[in-house]
């Protein structure tokens, strides 16, 4: 729900940053990979209870990303296999994160951190199966539009996530409220992505085969 406020604000922050590592010849797809090798450092950490450091490896990670689809724009290399390996590994970490808490405390995190994983592949295959024909029928998009995937906004994105990520490191006792919480509010994000990406879809079906029948009306000789 933030994400669209929040990117035009960090954009202009990581101009420099996307120079430079232009600068050294950096390409984007390296970028993922090492924001994605980072931000897994945190699952050992937050199964050891150090919360801090893991946050340091979660910020890290969330900065790269930024930093990736950044370069690759101004680089021109924006491209389906780049925007498909950045979806994949996003998916993992975010999926990590739990089975770390999970792990730190299994008796008070385990049935939290399993919910949240539900939800999280809710909204995961909510997402991706409603990216898969809006790009084959060319849907418009009027928000995201520099993004590799056509994004499906809902209650709970990128900024939301963090920010929970966040909450959990800095009150880690909290986990479960907190989990649980962040899960009601995926669910939210589940039904109305459900929900609007099926009368999209069913809707400009719908329209299609009406302008299709307009043509063929069109066509066919008056008699």
């Amino acid at each position: 729900m933030l994400d669209k406020f929040i990117t035009p604000v960090i954009k202009p922050l990581l101009t420099p940053v996307v120079l430079l590592l232009d600068k050294r010849k950096v390409h984007p797809d390296q970028l993922t990979l090492v924001g994605f090798g980072l931000g897994m450092l945190a699952v050992p950490l937050l199964a050891l209870q150090l919360w801090y450091g893991a946050l340091l490896f979660i910020a890290l990670n969330r900065v790269i990303d930024g930093l990736d689809g950044a370069l690759a724009r101004h680089q021109k290399h924006t491209s389906a296999a780049g925007g498909y390996l950045d979806i994949c590994l996003d998916f993992l970490f975010y999926a990590a994160i739990p089975l770390g808490f999970a792990l730190a405390n299994p008796n008070e995190n385990a049935l939290a951190a399993a919910v949240l994983l539900t939800v999280f592949i809710g909204t995961g295959s909510s997402f991706l199966a409603f990216a898969i024909p809006a790009e084959k029928l060319n849907l418009p998009r009027p928000q995201f539009a520099h993004k590799s995937f056509y994004f499906l906004n809902g209650l709970t994105e990128g900024t939301e996530t963090i920010a929970f990520f966040m909450a959990f490191c800095l009150w880690p006792d909290y986990f479960p409220e907190l989990a649980y919480t962040f899960a009601f509010l995926g669910a939210i994000t589940i039904f109305t992505r459900i929900h609007g990406g099926y009368n999209t879809l069913k809707n400009h079906s719908t329209n299609q085969q009406a302008n299709n029948q307009q043509e063929k009306n069109v066509k066919e000789p008056r008699t």
